[in-house]
């Protein structure tokens, strides 16, 4: 969001030399003076941090990045942008830190006659991945979902469309969410639930600061408050081993207050009475002096660490962030 943008330069956040040239290399950056790479911060460490460079990958530029999943098979990181394109990332570590990264493939999300989504439908906003860790190199499959007409999808790590999941009547109707840049923004596979979504926003009809997830394989669905910052939006979540679920929230206001991303961590009971219980891993401030940009995407990458990434808005003057941490924190909530 161009608001977004407009904040972290006017509090000295972004430095526009270095993304200005959308063609500049990857480049390691420092998100704080005061953490370092390998250094912990609340309940998570963080192991580096890139500046990912935006030219074009068999003709499609690697912006506007707004959803993650791993590949364990394939050794790949598969990054989603927001206008229906698929990319290959091979990150590269040292010593456990994230130094680089290569974009190997680039590929269009297709429709079911094999063309290239066009708007509105084009609007992929989360990922999720089948069969990336059994021991079969190939066979993986991708779990896309989408806002501007709300619906999810699976496709080959090709971008070819395999089948659309079956939704609900109430998350079909785009008129129940906040508006249509509010939909169905997150998606993750969960051990005993299944399939996961959420909208980014309250639905229209629904409580004030509480998200609706839904688990479209158990029909049933949990309350989650947003974080205290003013206009938190739940723009990422994904499913960890123990059952718990982690998430990624964006707080923007207006040029007058701080931009806020939040990590957070909750359970999901089996029998939801009242609002699921979240702890705070790591909350991230742009007056407490933290490079930030507009993140939206996670994925769990092997046992306690994990990818974040951020969508430039397709702006000159935005930066791709990727950034790579270990959860260090244990689940302090768990629901009901």
């Amino acid at each position: 969001m161009l608001k977004i943008l407009l904040a972290m330069l006017l509090m000295g956040t972004l430095e526009i030399g270095a993304c200005a040239d959308w063609n500049s290399p990857t480049t390691p950056i420092s998100l704080s003076q005061q953490v370092a790479a390998g250094d912990r911060y609340m309940g998570m460490r963080l192991l580096g941090a890139l500046r990912l460079s935006a030219a074009p990958v068999n003709d499609l530029a690697p912006r506007g990045l707004s959803g993650l999943a791993w590949d364990e098979d394939a050794g790949l990181l598969y990054a989603l942008a927001d206008s229906g394109s698929l990319f290959h990332l091979r990150p590269i570590f040292s010593a456990g830190l994230l130094t680089d990264v290569q974009i190997v493939a680039a590929y269009p999300l297709l429709n079911a006659k094999g063309k290239p989504l066009r708007p509105p439908l084009a609007d992929s906003e989360s990922l999720a991945i089948t069969k990336g860790s059994n021991g079969v190199p190939g066979d993986s499959v991708l779990i896309v979902s989408f806002e501007g007409q709300p619906r999810i999808a699976r496709y080959t790590p090709t971008g070819k469309w395999l089948q659309d999941e079956s939704l609900p009547p109430s998350l079909r109707d785009a008129d129940r969410y906040a508006n249509s840049n509010k939909a169905l923004e997150s998606v993750t596979l969960h051990g005993q639930w299944g399939l996961l979504t959420a909208p980014e926003w309250p639905l229209r009809e629904g409580p004030t600061g509480y998200v609706p997830i839904f688990s479209l394989t158990a029909k049933r669905s949990w309350l989650y408050p947003l974080y205290k910052a003013p206009n938190s939006a739940l723009v990422d979540m994904t499913a960890l081993p123990d059952g718990s679920l982690l998430t990624l929230e964006r707080a923007f206001v207006s040029l007058l207050h701080p931009v806020v991303i939040s990590l957070r961590r909750t359970s999901l009971p089996a029998n939801p009475t009242k609002p699921l219980q979240v702890e705070e891993v790591a909350v991230f401030d742009t007056s407490q002096g933290w490079l930030l940009d507009n993140f939206e995407g996670l994925a769990r990458h092997r046992e306690q660490r994990f990818f974040m990434v951020s969508d430039d808005n397709r702006s000159a003057l935005q930066s791709t962030l990727l950034v790579y941490f270990e959860l260090l924190s244990s689940p302090g909530g768990s629901g009901q």
